[in-house]
């Protein structure tokens, strides 16, 4: 065989591989093409369906247009409605302030007139304590007394208690008092038992 038998042979065998690769890709590119043609009438039909949806959202942010431009004065008076608020509760504020006030002076003057009807009443009792003081004194003198004069009594003479001669006895009294005290029976009874 020739060489341009051969090339010519070469030539027909890649000319018929290139028309059976072109054959199998415009298969696979119809098959992505009828894939693509599904994939866009489903887009198609989603979109038809969505249509209803849009205009009725469409429709909502119409209404909400109106309502939204009602909002920024709604929130400007409830700014003032606050404020007022505001200031009321200053006012009142102030006014509890001055009742506290005046309910701290009301107790400051009532516990004047408590401390000054308390030092009257004291008086009073003092003035009548002094009346019963002199009739309860003297009874509990005479009472006193009374259980004195039941009870017997022991004098001893304190300082030289061992002399025995009459002149000493005078000699020194007349340079010291002679100093007596009186006991009770009780106290005698334990100065017996120390002596």
């Amino acid at each position: 065989m020739s060489p341009i038998q051969i090339a010519l042979l070469v030539l027909a065998v890649a000319g018929v591989w290139a028309v059976v690769e072109l054959a199998l890709t415009l298969r696979k590119t119809r098959t992505v093409v009828d894939s693509l043609d599904k994939t866009v009438s489903d887009l198609n039909n989603t979109l038809a369906e969505a249509q209803p949806v849009v205009a009725k959202l469409d429709g909502a942010v119409d209404e909400l247009t109106p309502a939204l431009a009602q909002v920024e004065p709604l929130l400007k008076s409830s700014k003032t409605a606050v404020d007022a608020l505001t200031s009321n509760l200053v006012e009142v504020e102030a006014v509890v302030r001055d009742i506290s006030e005046v309910t701290g002076s009301m107790a400051e003057a009532s516990n004047a007139v408590s401390s000054v009807t308390d030092s009257a009443a004291g008086a009073v009792q003092k003035l009548f304590n002094k009346v019963k003081a002199p009739a309860a004194d003297a009874e509990r003198k005479l009472a006193a007394a009374a259980a004195e004069a039941e009870q017997p009594t022991v004098r001893v003479l304190i300082g030289e208690d061992e002399a025995t001669d009459g002149a000493d006895v005078a000699q020194k009294s007349a340079t010291k008092p002679a100093q007596y005290y009186t006991y009770t029976p009780a106290e005698t009874s334990e100065e017996s038992c120390d002596e």
